[in-house]
């Protein structure tokens, strides 16, 4: 699924043009599904946050059973490394995936030590603010004893597109995902916040959805503005009563919601904290 004809990728030690075969028909992830991945972003000359994008796929293969055939700091220096082929300020997708090889035939799992990597960059837009529709999904979140939800695995991603996918067709951009206790998780692929009199909310992490980087560094923004941000169970009612919501996630960082179900919404807030992203962001310069 190539998101852009400008493609670089990494693999066996060297650098490809294009959208380059890396799996085996016969590899444990391409038959049982055991690929890991994350996502970081290029672009005006920085990589925020890229240190601990390449930490936490370290940590995502872990979760599921093999060890990264590559350390954080290879793989970051790796994507320096192309995105340094790139002009200079190109809004790039950073990806690198991790995946294994082997495993047990009658267990099903991964073998340990037959993890693979490859890194793909690819130019991707940053976008801007503009119409965002977003609605309530009948499809939920798993709990962590019903999916491995401390990975970010690419085979957790099939729920998260039929998500979107029931969303669009209503005529929305996305939408909030339930966990099994009625507590929103968060829409289809980004982490949500909510504004209520000046205090900013957003649900707890409790295991059916990636406490994202971007998500993290939010708050800790927030906060240093003196802006209250408060964690906790947030239910669909809480977002019907909101005076903004705005979404954080690695690929567009900072989007303000301008629609829930039929309710225009303003984006102050959200326009606001977009701001202290790029300042932050920039101030890697």
């Amino acid at each position: 699924m190539a998101i852009s004809d400008n493609i670089l990728t990494w693999f066996n030690g060297a650098w490809t043009r294009g959208n380059v075969p890396v799996m085996g028909s016969a590899d444990h992830a391409t038959w049982l599904g055991s690929m890991v991945f994350d996502g970081a972003r290029a672009f005006e000359g920085v990589m925020p946050d890229l240190d601990l994008h390449c930490r936490r796929i370290v940590r995502s293969a872990d979760a599921m059973g093999y060890d990264s055939p590559v350390d954080a700091e290879t793989i970051e220096a790796i994507i320096r490394e192309g995105v340094a082929m790139f002009p200079a300020g190109a809004e790039l997708y950073l990806r690198p995936m991790i995946w294994s090889t082997e495993g047990d035939v009658t267990m099903l799992g991964a073998d340990r030590a037959s993890g693979a990597y490859a890194i793909c960059i690819e130019e991707l837009p940053m976008g801007g603010i503009g119409e965002y529709a977003l609605t309530v999904s009948p499809y939920r979140r798993p709990r962590p004893d019903m999916a491995l939800t401390e990975a970010k695995a690419a085979c957790l991603y099939p729920n998260n597109a039929r998500i979107a996918q029931e969303a669009v067709k209503r005529g929305f951009r996305t939408a909030l995902s339930l966990d099994v206790d009625d507590n929103v998780a968060e829409t289809s692929s980004t982490n949500v916040f909510m504004v209520r009199d000046g205090e900013v909310f957003t649900p707890a992490p409790n295991g059916t959805f990636l406490n994202g980087i971007t998500r993290q560094r939010t708050i800790a923004l927030l906060q240093a503005d003196g802006i209250k941000v408060t964690e906790t169970a947030l239910k669909v009612a809480d977002f019907e009563q909101a005076d903004e919501i705005f979404l954080t996630g690695n690929a567009f960082k900072i989007t303000p919601v301008t629609r829930f179900e039929d309710r225009e919404l303003p984006i102050k807030t959200g326009t606001h904290v977009r701001e202290l992203y790029w300042d932050y962001a920039l101030s890697e310069k």
